[in-house]
């Protein structure tokens, strides 16, 4: 019986679809780790959930915020592996433990590579340990007999091999031939924050924890953090058009380098904020598309539910916790001081009420090669016979040396020589000059030094109870905001020089021994 053409047509059909099958039958036997590859290809969250056993003993927790930053790091390799125009550089501040160094600076890198073995990488991290580790578990991934399965075509050049530089190499098959030719790749240098970086550049810059918290409470370690992210970092670009920096953080400071670098309100920059919880803290979630992704106001419930909020509260402290968890560095409530306790008055006290009056200069620190780009404060206080206090007035300002000592001694002018003067001196001879150089300066007036020990917030935490308690007032002024906004944020305000001024003023009222005067 003749066919008809609808039955040769399926016939047909059926052929070609027998024949694919064949086909990719025989590709899979030939190549069994084919599908798992281009999967992996298509997304670096399912290139995650792969090659995890071979970066951690633990089981592989997905959540959905993984994800999500896996598509932003998509979106940005993409761009930048076709050499086109960077549109923004990427913040991420996201809480610890939130397998964001996993995903961000062991997963991400290699998987680029496995696309486009060309790029090159620049990694930084708080500390060359941090780093060095993260460079060597991406490194272990690739020597892997799952990663040598799935890509047996990329690798680690031999002789050029260290945790701290390691280059790629790849393999390719001539088109029509059985010849295979090896082609240099890219690279991964990893470093410390204010660590070397001469000689090498970088497609994708990537910044992991730049601060630890202890560096954070030192002015010196954050002002260094944001000077080599912004100066010395930016400046190792590739292609200053395409390459793209990546900082991944939790909030540990006002300045920190995530808050310095949104202070310049630039428009290129992508800022994502993914809190650990909103229900203390909803107004820092960004973007506000995935609110409706957190469980019970929680960014993870399974890695970090509400007991373990709490243990990291007790353990972080409320300062801790509200920058590295809620990612304000600014905590609730006022922190350290209740600034709606001060009592503001427009009234001077009478000359009876008054028992005693210091004035406390917090100079701008001695070794600064420009002083004037440091705050010197001096506050005024009062102590009251009824054992309450006024901070009557507050100088502060940016000023040179020269210019400075000029205003101090205009200061105890008006102020008048019943005010004792004292002048914070920092160790070292460079304090002690400085401080003998101010005495000198107001010849003329009870001038003394003062040697604080202990930290900042030990120095103000005495105050602090008073205030608290609402027996602090505070003369009105045009200096009361500034005063106050400091106390609020203290002790992870950008500047303390006021608080630790009035601190100081404060201590030197209730001592019952004054401070060695300086001859």
């Amino acid at each position: 019986m003749e066919r008809t053409g609808p039955a040769i047509l399926k016939q047909s059909k059926t052929t070609i679809k027998r024949e694919r099958a064949g086909r990719m039958r025989a590709a899979m036997e030939k190549d069994p780790y084919r599908i798992t590859r281009e999967l992996c290809n298509r997304s670096l969250f399912k290139f995650m959930s792969v090659m995890w056993t071979e970066v951690s003993s633990e089981d592989f927790v997905p959540n959905w915020h993984i994800e999500f930053l896996c598509k932003e790091l998509e979106e940005v390799a993409y761009r930048v592996a076709a050499g086109e125009k960077k549109k923004y550089d990427l913040i991420i501040n996201i809480p610890p433990g939130t397998t964001k160094t996993i995903t961000c600076s062991i997963m991400f890198p290699v998987w680029c590579w496995t696309k486009w073995p060309k790029l090159r990488f620049i990694a930084a991290s708080y500390s060359s340990d941090l780093s060095l580790e993260s460079a060597e578990y991406a490194r272990d991934m690739i020597r892997s007999e799952t990663f040598k399965a799935i890509y047996p075509d990329l690798s680690i050049k031999e002789d050029k091999d260290t945790k701290g530089n390691y280059k790629i190499m790849s393999r390719e098959t001539l088109k029509d031939t059985n010849y295979t030719r090896l082609i240099p790749g890219g690279n991964r240098y990893s470093t410390s924050v204010g660590g070397t970086l001469t000689g090498f550049h970088g497609h994708l810059l990537i910044v992991d924890d730049p601060l630890n918290p202890e560096q954070a409470a030192s002015e010196k370690e954050l002002v260094k953090a944001n000077r080599w992210v912004s100066q010395t970092l930016s400046s190792r670009k590739v292609n200053k058009a395409v390459t793209t920096t990546i900082l991944i953080m939790q909030r540990l400071h006002q300045d920190d380098p995530t808050g310095h670098w949104l202070s310049k309100k630039k428009q290129n920059v992508k800022h994502i904020c993914l809190p650990g919880e909103i229900r203390n803290y909803p107004k820092t979630l960004q973007p506000e598309s995935v609110r409706d992704k957190y469980v019970d106001d929680l960014l993870d419930p399974v890695r970090m539910p509400w007991h373990v909020m709490e243990d990291m509260e007790a353990d972080f402290g409320q300062y801790g916790y509200a920058g590295q968890v809620g990612q304000d560095p600014s905590p609730p409530g006022g922190g350290m001081f209740q600034i709606d306790n001060f009592i503001a008055v427009t009234q001077l006290p009478r000359p009876n009420q008054i028992l005693k009056k210091v004035r406390y200069w917090d100079k701008a620190a001695s070794e600064e090669k420009d002083r004037s780009q440091s705050y010197t404060a001096g506050v005024l206080v009062y102590q009251l016979v009824d054992m309450r206090w006024i901070v009557m007035d507050v100088k502060r300002g940016m000023w040179a040396t020269h210019q400075r000592e000029r205003i101090i001694r205009a200061v105890a002018e008006v102020d008048g020589t019943d005010t004792r003067v004292f002048i914070e001196q920092e160790p070292g001879s460079g304090g002690k000059e400085s401080a003998e150089a101010t005495i000198t300066n107001l010849a003329g007036f009870a001038c003394y030094a003062d040697r604080p020990t202990g930290d900042k917030e030990l120095r103000a935490d005495p105050y602090s109870v008073q205030v608290n308690n609402g027996n602090f007032r505070m003369m009105k002024g045009d200096w009361n905001f500034q005063f106050l906004d400091e106390h609020r944020l203290f002790p992870y305000s950008t500047h303390k020089d006021q608080v630790d001024a009035a601190a100081g003023a404060f201590n030197q009222l209730i001592k019952k021994r004054i401070a060695r005067r300086i001859t």
